[in-house]
């Protein structure tokens, strides 16, 4: 019955961010209120908040999912195995499966528009890079990684630059068909300036 539930609850929560997306997409994030999310999606607008505290959130509906996977790769890597290899390594595993929050293709373009367009939903997205950064460096302190604030810091400001550069070239009409590759070339530049500096090996 609890995974019945629980599947009844994802659901719910996917139904009411297609829903608000939707919405965002036609009429722009700013342009839409979270009572008008409701009545589309034929809930109440207090479990629209029950599922997404803010606003924001319903566009953002899958960080909870890029922010488990990313600390999963450090608390699960085999022994041995270097904290931004791993993360690199699950990155890559990700995009092959066509995990949209490790994807950048021409398609999401209305996507990064919306966001672009819209300091709130800025301000979030800037919110969550931090929330990342810290979650990733716990899991690191916690496994023991050297230093393990700074790595995350290099790390996740790695995968930003990265993404945000596929983000802006996607924008402006190009196609980003090397964005993994761009992804794992700035991972393992922090991976071999981690693996070889005494700082963090030491």
């Amino acid at each position: 019955m609890e995974g019945r539930r629980e599947r009844k609850k994802a659901a719910l929560r996917q139904h009411i961010s297609d829903v608000a997306t939707g919405l965002f997409l036609e009429r722009g994030f700013d342009q839409v209120s979270v009572s008008e999310v409701a009545e589309a999606a034929d809930v109440a607008r207090p479990t629209v908040f029950a599922h997404f505290p803010r606003k924001e959130d319903l566009l953002f509906d899958q960080y909870p999912e890029t922010e488990a996977e990313l600390v999963g790769a450090v608390l699960d890597r085999p022994d041995g195995m270097p904290a931004v290899r791993a993360i690199a390594n699950r990155v890559l595993v990700l995009a092959a499966q066509e995990s949209p929050p490790f994807l950048v293709r021409p398609h999401q373009a209305p996507f990064f528009r919306i966001v672009a367009e819209s300091r709130a939903l800025q301000a979030r997205a800037r919110e969550m890079a931090d929330q990342l950064e810290d979650a990733v460096a716990m899991a690191m302190e916690a496994t023991g990684v050297r230093q393990p604030r700074l790595v995350a810091a290099l790390t996740t400001a790695a995968y930003k630059t990265a993404h945000l550069d596929s983000v802006r070239r996607v924008l402006a009409g190009q196609d980003a068909l090397d964005h993994v590759f761009r992804v794992q070339t700035a991972l393992n530049v922090v991976a071999q300036a981690v693996e070889n500096d005494p700082v963090f090996v030491g």
